[in-house]
């Protein structure tokens, strides 16, 4: 029964039969199945708390056991590995789109500058200020990082004397300081400092003291402007992050536990052992009197493949061997890996990589939900973190005499035009997509641009490649048509021999 309010309990010491009835009465009236107090609601009683209060005592450890996971777990791994390869794939490409009526640029000399130097500029030892990462690497630690930890900070940091002065830190969320105090009015959340509009002013970092150890103590204080902290933001009060394997990882560590136990009851059934029972001992006077060998004590004793035990006498071996692990893993590990996909929002396909069980079209309508996803956080990657990285980098390649770029400072804009091309993705059968694209495009409800964007390419690049292409083999037909011409006309007689051998032959 559901606990009575003060006047129920007051009413109860004097007529338990009507408490009764008023808490019935209250409870069938109740307007929401969700809402009512009854019995099958037993229990369900979460906290109205403001959610960051909630998440904040909950937040580490949720994230260190989805590190766990991670580092312990075959569909934790499918899940990161599925978003790797498609999400960043083989990285996501930059096009300068500066217009060609700029002086100077008439055939898009800054765009090739531009692309040659962010190409030489992303690899590892220009870009990351430890030189380790390329941005494709860095783009995919983004990516795991923020779905085990729930986000990832981007810090902006200038070096001196280097070709790039313009680098990246990536930092952990471990690294912010939960212990730092507000003061001098400064209100700080989870090491988060915030203005009054609940907008991060500085983000307060432990200081590292000696190799990987961080020391609360000291604090490292760095401007929200020169911090890119990426994670997703599901409440107007939410400061922090939180794992994005959240709803999974009670999923993920059930089928990790029920794996372990089929394994450990197959290999003690796959197991040929023998033991040896001795005889109860005869003879001897008194309680507890034995005779024979040592006793054998079976503390810390396990199966192992053809392997000879002794009883000790009057010991019997007695197995319990649990029936239904292995008749239905199958089954219930299926289920729990698309109730873990289904949180996440992918399909078990991606998430198992067992594709037995589809036809075309149950593969391609999965494909087209998981590349939403996908995109979606594609685009993410890039208004949150690429596009803010490569804004930083044009404006550093000007300030340090690498671009010129005449009337940058009075017209930015112009200047930092570009776009971003993901990787492409390809289909289950090409033949299929092909035509259909050709009809879509002939009937006019698709575009080039759109159907090439698919495919990871730029639509102007795909038609200047097929005009060069096409002109090419153009101009070789030609060529070998004019020699086959050539050629005829040398071996055909003229009409004066043509004449001298009908002569002769009559």
């Amino acid at each position: 029964m559901n606990k009575l309010n003060w006047l129920d309990r007051s009413i109860a010491t004097v007529s338990p039969r009507w408490a009764y009835k008023r808490l019935a009465w209250r409870n069938g009236m109740s307007v929401f199945d969700s809402g009512g107090r009854g019995r099958l609601n037993q229990g369900w009683n979460p906290s109205a708390s403001p959610n960051e209060q909630q998440k904040r005592g909950e937040r580490a450890l949720i994230r260190a056991r989805a590190q766990d996971l991670e580092h312990n777990s075959d569909i934790a791994a499918g899940i990161l590995q599925a978003f790797d390869r498609n999400v960043v794939g083989t990285g996501i490409m930059l096009q300068a789109k500066i217009p060609h009526d700029i002086p100077g640029n008439a055939a898009g000399e800054f765009n090739k500058k531009i692309e040659t130097l962010w190409k030489e500029y992303c690899k590892a030892g220009n870009i990351d200020i430890t030189a380790t990462q390329s941005l494709e690497e860095i783009t995919e630690m983004i990516v795991r990082r923020y779905h085990v930890d729930g986000g990832i900070f981007v810090v902006k940091v200038y070096v001196k004397d280097s070709e790039y002065p313009f680098k990246l830190q990536l930092r952990s969320v471990d690294e912010l300081n939960t212990l730092v105090q507000p003061g001098e009015g400064k209100r700080i959340v989870e090491g988060v400092e915030l203005d009054d509009f609940n907008r991060p002013v500085a983000y307060h970092f432990k200081k590292a003291s000696d190799g990987y150890l961080m020391n609360p103590a000291e604090t490292v204080r760095i401007p929200a402007k020169d911090v890119i902290f990426l994670f997703k933001k599901t409440d107007p009060r939410q400061v922090r992050e939180v794992s994005q394997l959240v709803t999974a990882l009670p999923r993920i560590k059930d089928a990790n536990q029920f794996i372990e136990a089929v394994s450990i009851k197959e290999r003690v059934l796959a197991c040929m052992s023998v033991f040896i029972k001795k005889s109860t001992p005869q003879g001897g006077v008194g309680r507890g009197v034995r005779s024979g060998g040592q006793e054998v004590d079976y503390s810390g004793v396990s199966l192992s493949p053809g392997m000879i035990g002794e009883l000790n006498p009057g010991d019997e071996v007695q197995t319990v061997i649990p029936a239904g692990q292995a008749s239905n893993t199958k089954e219930f590990i299926t289920t729990l890996v698309r109730m873990i996909a289904a949180g996440l929002g992918l399909s078990y396909e991606a998430v198992s990589r067992d594709l037995s069980q589809v036809n075309y079209s149950s593969a391609r309508q999965g494909l087209i939900e998981d590349r939403k996803l996908y995109k979606k956080l594609q685009k993410m990657i890039i208004d949150r973190v690429l596009r803010p990285v490569y804004l930083e980098f044009l404006e550093s390649m000007y300030l340090s005499g690498k671009l010129d770029l005449p009337g940058y400072s009075q017209d930015r804009s112009r200047y930092t035009a570009h776009v971003w091309v993901p990787p492409g993705n390809t289909w289950i059968d090409p033949k299929k997509e092909a035509d259909a694209n050709k009809t879509a495009l002939e009937s006019n409800q698709d575009t080039l641009a759109r159907i090439c964007a698919e495919r990871g390419e730029d639509w102007r690049d795909v038609v200047v490649q097929r005009a060069a292409e096409i002109n090419l083999i153009n101009e070789l037909i030609g060529e070998r048509s004019g020699k086959e011409r050539e050629t005829v006309e040398e071996e055909e007689p003229e009409d004066d021999e043509k004449d001298e051998s009908a002569n002769n032959a009559a």
